[in-house]
């Protein structure tokens, strides 16, 4: 396993990547017509597998693969449905990677489904990475949010309390939306993964830890400790998500279909002891990412940028097993408003999955290793473009 330089010093303000305030002007024309900045109606699905074509799928993937990638369900969500999770390789190195935290951000599920096929291949390339790295992907976390077509999951404050008879009488977590009911699951984690919820740490707020109070969270948890166990640290994890579609790379004319980042936390002592703590292992793998897809020449891949920096969110997955000593990777895809058509949402899935796959393989390689950390500070910044 990758042996990890410790990083327990504070980060200074003047480290971080600020978002810019405002952008060149664009154009009309710099706006492709497809890329829909709010001009067009959601509730496109049809591009996107529902909850029984992945059932399908990822079983389909682990016969072809003849067991390479096996696929287990290691937990339920809320109203009862599979959380799965699809595992290749035999190496040293881990990578866990978790798509659809967020019931209407799709894309990254179609990635993992089609870079799970490729990597239980008999490639030279797929052998090289078995070989060198293991990698455990949840596809779709959220599986009721996706299924409902909704951000959060299909949970009650009710079915909380139910849960953690302690939590009776207190203030609803923050991330509550009632009206759906359900959770943002993406601030529900917690670097300590034994953690038990408190009623004097409720409600909360965006910039402090979360509980581990839906099954989702929980299952999540009971992978990465299970990785734990097995590897000592889990060297890498990746989210991917979607982003609201209308922004640009501060200064040019380009949209931008991604924004990646690999920072969650202001001050890691904030938050005790975390010795493992790595965020030099972080920029190193979103230039990676980065690298991979402007390697992609004219293609409009390379127009990513670094998603806001000026941010500390130790209650989402990443911030929270950043904390734990693992390399985080975020994705954000562009239109999370799933509103764009067939040829668009090919080119979305495709970018993320070209860039995924070069974190992949630069870490079985060992290639990630020699990348300069620094040049993570010189990717484009994102700024919005309101909808013309």
């Amino acid at each position: 396993m990758r042996h990890r330089k410790t990083f327990t010093a504070t980060l200074s303000a003047a480290a971080m990547v600020g978002v810019a305030a405002a952008a060149a002007p664009l154009t009309a024309t710099a706006v492709p017509v497809n890329s829909h900045c709010g001009t067009e109606p959601g509730g496109n699905r049809a591009s996107f597998v529902d909850h029984e074509q992945l059932t399908g799928e990822l079983e389909r993937i682990e016969r072809t693969s003849k067991g390479t990638v096996d696929v287990e369900v290691v937990g339920q969500s809320h109203e009862g449905r599979d959380i799965y999770q699809a595992r290749v390789g035999t190496g040293d190195t881990v990578i866990l990677v978790q798509s659809q935290i967020h019931g209407n951000e799709n894309h990254g599920t179609e990635a993992l489904l089609s870079l799970l096929k490729e990597f239980g291949g008999n490639t030279a390339e797929a052998r090289m990475v078995r070989e060198n790295v293991t990698i455990v992907a949840i596809p779709r976390l959220n599986v009721d949010g996706a299924e409902h077509d909704t951000r959060q999951n299909a949970m009650s404050w009710a079915d909380v309390v139910e849960a953690f008879p302690q939590l009776a009488g207190v203030e609803p977590a923050w991330n509550y939306r009632a009206s759906v009911p359900g959770f943002d699951l993406n601030r529900d984690f917690n670097p300590d993964l034994d953690y038990v919820p408190q009623p004097e740490d409720f409600p909360g707020n965006s910039a402090d830890t979360g509980w581990y109070i839906t099954p989702e969270a929980q299952t999540v948890r009971d992978v990465y400790a299970g990785l734990e166990d097995e590897f000592g640290i889990v060297d890498y994890f990746v989210d991917l998500h979607n982003q609201w579609p209308c922004y640009s790379q501060e200064g040019t004319n380009n949209m931008s279909p991604l924004s990646i980042s690999g920072r969650f936390i202001a001050d890691p002592t904030e938050f005790g002891d975390w010795p493992n703590f790595d965020y030099d292992a972080s920029r190193q793998a979103n230039v990676a990412v980065y690298d991979a897809l402007q390697g992609q020449g004219n293609s409009g891949f390379g127009h990513l940028t670094l998603y806001p920096q000026n941010i500390n969110l130790p209650g989402t997955a990443l911030g929270s097993f950043a904390l734990r000593g693992s390399a985080t990777v975020l994705f954000e895809t562009s239109s999370n408003t799933q509103s764009d058509g067939q040829k668009r949402n090919g080119f979305l899935t495709k970018q993320v999955e070209i860039g995924l796959k070069g974190l992949i393989t630069a870490v079985a390689d060992g290639s990630v290793e020699s990348l300069d950390p620094e040049d993570y500070e010189d990717i484009p910044t994102r700024v919005f473009h309101p909808a013309d």
